[in-house]
């Protein structure tokens, strides 16, 4: 709870990933995959609950020996390529609803971006609150991924720049400051989360986070890359970040 507001964390786990089978509990340096996201998440100071909605038994139980509630397995239409994020909350809220459990705000936390820490959750929260906006997301700051070095590529192969005016050589310090979208949190008043459909809304502020807690686990070659920077940075060991 922050002031008089109760804030749920939600992580979302479905079981068929194609990118890389069985990654929600794919043993990360020593733990499950979602066991990295539910560790953050059990210890904030502001998170009245913490659930996890999934259509697999095997990541239930995971769950619950990692501390997370699963009161409900999710349904496989929920579960499909075409669900949407949205689709998934609004099926945990009517859930929780149905118990007479009363939220204010939500956190999603995907398992997929495992180099969050309790800070960045509470951190967002606080920054949500304070802001008086309606949601927060998390940001990097875009360097090699700048929409100035981006190409389109016509039939004939040849190289066209996807900004206005055409290719200049710049430096990067010399261009607007652009962020893109990462997953380590989404957090959202409920009320106009539900009428959005979406945690970009109209009053949305940024979480900017470094560049090295922004990958994300989406196939083999992601997956080693976090498992690198978790043995780097210490966070098998428990070091700070």
């Amino acid at each position: 709870m922050i002031g008089t507001q109760r804030v749920l964390g939600l992580v979302t786990a479905r079981g068929g990933s194609k990118g890389l089978p069985g990654k929600n509990i794919k043993n990360l340096c020593g733990k499950p995959l979602i066991a990295w996201t539910i560790d953050a998440a059990m210890k904030s100071r502001y998170l009245d609950a913490v659930i996890v909605s999934t259509d697999s038994e095997e990541i239930a139980d995971v769950a619950r020996a990692s501390g997370a509630s699963v009161p409900f397995l999710r349904p496989a239409e929920l579960s499909s390529d075409q669900a949407s994020s949205v689709d998934v909350v609004e099926h945990a809220l009517n859930y929780l609803k149905s118990q007479k459990l009363h939220f204010d705000l939500l956190v999603l936390l995907e398992p997929t971006s495992p180099l969050r820490d309790t800070g960045d959750i509470d951190t967002g929260i606080e920054r949500l609150v304070e802001s008086g906006a309606d949601s927060i997301v998390s940001v990097c700051r875009a360097e090699t991924e700048h929409p100035a070095f981006m190409f389109r590529q016509s039939e004939e192969g040849r190289l066209e720049s996807a900004m206005p005016g055409g290719f200049r050589a710049l430096r990067r310090q010399d261009l607007e400051p652009m962020f893109f979208l990462e997953g380590t949190l989404y957090a959202s008043r409920i009320d106009p989360l539900l009428a959005t459909r979406s945690f970009c809304q109209p009053n949305t502020v940024a979480l900017e986070v470094p560049k090295w807690k922004a990958a994300e686990i989406d196939d083999i070659v992601d997956f080693m890359l976090v498992e690198a920077i978790i043995k780097h940075r210490g966070l098998d060991k428990g070091s700070a970040p």
